[in-house]
């Protein structure tokens, strides 16, 4: 979750009449010739000088970033997004994430030429600065969720922990809550705007792979081949819990005794995962977790006794160690330059969003030697600060931090099996170039017309190639339109195939129904509705493509 972006803002000019900045989509981007291709059709290239005259009214630097934030939007789009291709005209962007990034992403280049102050045109950077804040604040009005604080619950242990926290330097504008439906939570203590600093943890503090160095421990697993620093670091914390004089003591004490991510999930909510992704995701993380357990253990155990006492890694014990990792882990990069994997005491409380106030918190500060997380988007008082875990879809977020995102998670897809091969293959034809097909629920699509029916646009192109791979045209012509009633009815044959599977809706016993299978439920019901809505499209469109071909062939 390091806070890297992959292109930005490259330079800024200054002229007699104003100053530019410049966009510019950089080659190494993973989906360059991709992004590349969609710049071009919007008559943008992949460099782009923007100009500030210095006169600049409200109404024009509004226009100015405006078209800043069309080639933003286009550099920062992520793969998934790419793919659905879906611009939502009536919102005006990709993403909730996507329009931060790039909002973002813009502030900073601005805020930076702000900084130096080297520029003689202050005043349009300026006026930019605060249109860009003002478009976040909007933006942040829209998305804006509510949450619900129980009072009843004290959080005494955390208190304690922040307490500790504050003591060894950390400094922070939240306070830990328990939220409704999130369980423990960071709430704003005061109203925060856009680049306050929310959390700042020293380095000091950060239980990172140094520590093992330091310990007697190293001297043994640094000599097996292939051992992480990661899984080190792991290991050292599953005894480190139980050394009442360590200095991690009150973040130890704060940790949950069980965690509840998919990795616990029990036999009757493994049963109830039966035909769902989310079942094959989990029994695959457990295989490979529990290989990695036998490949150490009782081996460490019997040869060092004294370095790993035999009740402190048991597999129970190494599970709970791999939940606690997986769910609060955060990959730093740290000031000497190297990424490592590490534990950040009161961080964790930071709870997932789709709609994230903090996007970039993944680098010390070399100058004070913190890690600061700030904000993206404005925090009021009492509002929940919420950061972001990464573009995950709902599986992998029970999986490895046991929870299901609320709202439409737009990474919910289900991937498609299907052996791309030519067809798929035109190097004149970047956007064409998926060696992937997946679907998402077609209910976050706004075009449902023919062609297009709320489906993937590069999924319908590829099957038609199949079925003719000569150049392919979308006219109300027989033979196209007969192609089209071919690839709408394969989808829906495959799709009926799929929820045959799933089986009928189970709702469990209510009240009595424990936390994982309601879990379980829970996202089977979400997998079903996904395929629910591609079925109901493939009807839709099949019933607008044979009214169409019958329209056609009347005439004939």
């Amino acid at each position: 979750m390091a806070d890297v972006e992959a292109c930005s803002s490259r330079d800024s000019l200054e002229n007699g009449d104003g100053c530019s900045l410049v966009l510019e989509l950089t080659e190494d981007d993973p989906l360059f010739h991709k992004k590349k291709k969609l710049l071009n059709d919007k008559g943008f290239g992949v460099k782009e000088q923007i100009h500030l005259q210095s006169s600049m009214c409200p109404d024009s630097i509004s226009n100015s970033l405006e078209t800043m934030l069309r080639i933003g939007r286009i550099i920062h789009v992520d793969e998934v997004e790419l793919y659905f291709g879906e611009f939502d005209t009536q919102m005006g962007f990709y993403s909730p994430r996507n329009e931060l990034e790039t909002l973002n992403s813009i502030l900073a280049r601005v805020n930076t030429l702000l900084s130096h102050q080297m520029h003689k045109k202050m005043n349009v950077w300026q006026g930019l600065q605060a249109a860009i804040i003002l478009k976040i604040q909007e933006f942040g009005n829209q998305i804006k969720e509510v949450a619900r604080i129980d009072k009843n619950y004290t959080c005494e242990k955390e208190k304690c922990l922040v307490q500790w926290g504050e003591s060894n330097g950390v400094k922070t504008k939240l306070e830990i809550a328990y939220v409704g439906g999130a369980g423990r939570g960071a709430v704003a203590m005061e109203d925060l705007r856009v680049g306050d600093i929310a959390l700042e943890i020293p380095v000091s503090i950060i239980l990172s792979e140094d520590l093992v160095h330091k310990s007697d421990m190293y001297n043994v697993l640094g000599k097996i081949e292939g051992m992480s620093s990661e899984t080190m670091l792991l290991l050292w914390s599953m005894k480190e819990k139980h050394n009442c004089g360590s200095k991690f003591k009150n973040y130890f004490d704060s940790l949950p005794k069980e965690f509840h991510t998919g990795l616990s999930f029990g036999v009757d909510a493994i049963m109830a995962l039966e035909g769902t992704l989310l079942l094959e995701e989990i029994m695959q993380a457990k295989e490979h977790l529990r290989t990695q357990y036998d490949e150490l253990f009782p081996r460490l155990c019997n040869d060092y006794p004294d370095i790993f006492p035999p009740k402190f890694y048991t597999w129970e014990q190494f599970l709970w160690a791999c939940e606690l990792f997986y769910s609060n882990s955060m990959k730093i990069i740290f000031a000497d330059g190297k990424l490592r994997t590490c534990l950040i005491p009161i961080a964790g409380f930071l709870n997932h969003s789709l709609n994230p106030h903090i996007v970039h918190y993944g680098r010390v500060d070399s100058a004070t030697n913190s890690l600061k997380f700030p904000l993206s988007r404005p925090c009021n008082i009492g509002e929940q600060c919420c950061l972001s875990y990464g573009n995950f879809s709902t599986s992998h977020l029970i999986t490895f931090y046991g929870f299901s995102p609320q709202g439409d998670n737009r990474y919910d897809v289900i991937p498609i099996d299907i052996d791309v091969g030519q067809a798929d293959c035109f190097e004149d034809c970047p956007m064409s170039n998926w060696t992937t097909h997946m679907v998402r629920g077609t209910w976050l699509s706004k075009n449902h017309n023919i062609f297009n029916y709320g489906l993937p646009s590069p999924l319908l192109d590829y099957l038609r190639r199949v079925r003719n791979p000569m150049q392919y045209e979308k006219t109300l012509q027989q033979p196209d339109l007969e192609i089209e009633l071919e690839v709408l009815e394969d989808l829906q044959s495959t799709f009926s195939n799929m929820m045959e599977i799933l089986g009928d809706t189970d709702f469990g016993d209510g009240e009595n129904t424990s936390w994982d299978v309601k879990l379980a439920l829970e996202f089977k019901d979400l997998q079903r509705r996904i395929i629910s809505s591609i079925l109901t499209s493939c009807s839709a469109g099949r019933s607008l493509v044979e009214s169409e071909l019958s329209r056609v062939m009347s005439k004939d």
